[in-house]
């Protein structure tokens, strides 16, 4: 497999590209995020994610557990009433974040957690105990679902687990299994999926519309349009090129993947500190008051994706550009195509002036004040005019008298 640093970026996959990094990031500050990509067949989807799996930072957990039990806040049903000194007594060890992968084969009881053969047909000592599935394993990481399409439509009980794991953050999940008692577990993994909705059976939102909804965020794959890019593409997938890769950047490559894992790291920390401001969030609200949405995930996405986005920008504060550019990635799956494009125009036509229009309830921060806040792509607010100021907000609020 290509990895990750070398894979071809172009307008069609840059949308993914940013989606697996904020994904890693509040995944690392146990805040899932969960993600799906939507593209015809072979554009690339599955490869960049597979691939993100080499860039994945480290964890630490208490040694030896299956359930990755963060040593400050263990969760198992064997950790988590432990003492701080039982736990140090235990040890801990790092180990790369999890990610695993459900396939179209795989029973409930591989995805949840079954009976631990092994122990049961021990002959020195049988007994039975859990073994947890997939999903338990993959705490504090990712859990990847290739044309989750199908599954959601072949897979009725794999779907009500994944529900009840990406309906709250963190998740649960409950392992039942005849003669032991049931064990409810804390998860917080991030959901990856990939589909292709112009194959049967359709698109996850026509087949299961609340896991659907349970996706923060949804990106469609463009193909490659630049004749140079797809060159090095076949380049870089021919046999000869991959041969000769293996001997010339294996040091190269665990190089370029550190680089990565320090800047995840990085943004992880700056992440845990930042915050949205007062009037962006005021300006989520509006949006969602407007248009009439559903779901109030969707603004919480909306919120979590523009502080995530300024911060693999290189941006020391988020602007209203950061959560535009959330509006088709958040509510793609959420709403109809004609409510889509009354947002999208409605915000191109309104441009950076929606980023003032919050202030009439807006609570004050000197700070936030300064017009060094707003220092390329805002007019001073001394510099509108009071008509404008006043029929944009009648806009936003038309049924306000």
């Amino acid at each position: 497999m290509i990895p990750f640093y070398k894979l071809e970026r172009y307008e069609g996959n840059e949308a993914l590209f940013e989606l697996v990094m904020m994904s890693i990031v509040a995944s690392l500050v146990g805040e899932p995020l969960h993600i799906h990509a939507e593209g015809l067949r072979g554009t690339g989807k599955t490869t960049i994610m597979r691939a993100a799996k080499g860039i994945l930072p480290n964890i630490t957990r208490i040694k030896g557990c299956v359930y990755n039990c963060d040593p400050a806040a263990p969760h198992c049903p064997h950790h988590r009433n432990m003492s701080p000194n039982e736990i140090s007594n235990l040890g801990t060890e790092e180990i790369p974040m999890p990610f695993l992968e459900i396939s179209h084969s795989a029973k409930v009881g591989t995805v949840a957690g079954s009976v631990d053969l092994a122990r049961l047909t021990d002959i020195s000592h049988p007994e039975a105990q859990l073994l947890p599935g997939l999903i338990p394993q993959a705490h504090r990481g990712i859990i990847f679902i290739d044309e989750i399409n199908r599954l959601a439509d072949t897979s009725p009980e794999i779907t009500d687990i994944l529900l009840d794991v990406m309906g709250n953050k963190p998740g649960h999940i409950q392992i039942e299994e005849a003669g032991l008692p049931v064990v409810d577990v804390t998860v917080s993994v991030s959901v990856w999926a990939a589909s292709n909705p112009d194959e049967d059976p359709g698109p996850v939102e026509e087949i299961r519309r609340q896991l659907s909804d349970r996706f923060d965020m949804v990106c469609y794959m463009g193909r490659p349009n630049s004749v140079d890019i797809l060159s090095q593409m076949l380049k870089e997938n021919s046999h000869q090129w991959k041969a000769q890769a293996k001997e010339r950047e294996a040091a190269v490559e665990e190089g370029k993947n550190e680089v990565f894992r320090s800047n995840i790291v990085k943004w992880a920390g700056q992440y845990e500190k930042a915050d949205l401001p007062d009037f962006l969030r005021n300006y989520i609200a509006r949006l969602y008051i407007k248009h009439n949405l559903e779901s109030i995930r969707a603004i919480e996405a909306m919120q979590s994706g523009a502080i995530l986005h300024s911060i693999i920008k290189g941006r020391d504060k988020v602007a209203i550009n950061d959560v535009t550019h959330m509006i088709p990635l958040v509510l793609k799956h959420r709403v109809d195509s004609d409510t889509m494009v009354r947002m999208i125009n409605d915000v191109d036509s309104k441009g950076v002036k929606d980023g003032i229009l919050s202030f009439k309830n807006r609570k004050k921060n000197d700070k936030e004040a300064d017009p060094d806040y707003f220092p390329h792509n805002a007019t001073p607010l001394k510099d509108i005019r009071r008509s404008d100021l006043v029929n944009t907000e009648k806009s936003l609020t038309p049924n306000e008298g």
